[in-house]
């Protein structure tokens, strides 16, 4: 992995996610991990310490406390995306998605060579001679996926009032998200108190990742490893903390 990269190998992030609404304050719905891994680029016999590999950046969210018991559902959410360690543009991302009894798997692939991008979703309870829904966009400049997006923020250099553009892919569609650095300022967290820069990105509205309306803001701290300590989405019917509570240091590759 490039040594300017702020996340190694192994490395881990868990957060906690909490929802509050007027008088309802701060109850615990959901389980969020980050794993930064690698997976080797062509399948071969050869030592897998020695192959050529691609990064993998792992995201799964998990249904916790209220929610779960509110609703009785439980749902699992589990995304790999597949990314080149030195530009981090993505290559492929493979997710499932767990609702109940109800399972869908998907893989997009990202194919620079005819500059297209083929989602392919499964329902693998299905019958054999269900097709799979298909769902096929030009590629553009889209050079990620919500995951690693994530990451490729983490390399940035954010300076308060700057503003760009991400570009990127999910289910198929392309989506352009401006994003505006706000401020940089100390805050509580549990890697202490930490200076960190908060920046909004558009993801809700018209031709955005989501529908409807809301805001999204994230804060990275400021040192080497950038690391996401807190996220705060806020919808009409509430909102939603997702708040660092472990994150374990992976290894120089």
């Amino acid at each position: 992995m490039a040594s300017t990269h702020p996340f190694e190998l192994s490395e881990q992030l868990v957060y906690e996610g909490q929802f509050s609404k007027l008088l309802v304050r701060n109850l615990n719905v959901v389980e969020l991990k980050f794993t930064v891994g690698r997976t080797p680029i062509a399948e071969t016999a050869q030592n897998f310490q020695l192959q050529p590999t691609n990064l993998l950046f792992t995201g799964e969210a998990t249904a916790k406390g209220f929610f779960a018991k509110l609703f009785g559902l439980h749902f699992h959410y589990r995304s790999e995306s597949t990314v080149d360690p030195q530009s981090l543009t993505v290559l492929r991302t493979n997710t499932l998605d767990e609702q109940g009894k109800r399972r869908r798997t998907s893989e997009t692939v990202f194919d620079r060579a005819t500059n297209r991008i083929i989602w392919t979703q499964r329902n693998p309870d299905a019958a054999a001679h269900e097709a799979p829904r298909i769902i096929e966009s030009p590629m553009g400049d889209a050079n990620h996926d919500l995951i690693s997006a994530l990451y490729y923020l983490r390399t940035l250099t954010l300076k308060p009032r700057a503003q760009f553009e991400l570009v990127l892919s999910d289910s198929g569609r392309v989506y352009r998200v401006p994003v505006r650095v706000v401020e940089t300022k100390r805050i509580k967290s549990v890697l202490g108190n930490v200076f960190a820069t908060r920046i909004d990105l558009e993801v809700f509205g018209k031709n955005r990742p989501v529908q409807g309306t809301g805001r999204m803001s994230l804060w990275l701290t400021n040192d080497k490893r950038r690391i996401p300590v807190l996220a705060r989405i806020t919808t009409d019917i509430g909102t939603l903390e997702l708040t660092l509570k472990n994150a374990t240091s992976g290894v120089a590759n």
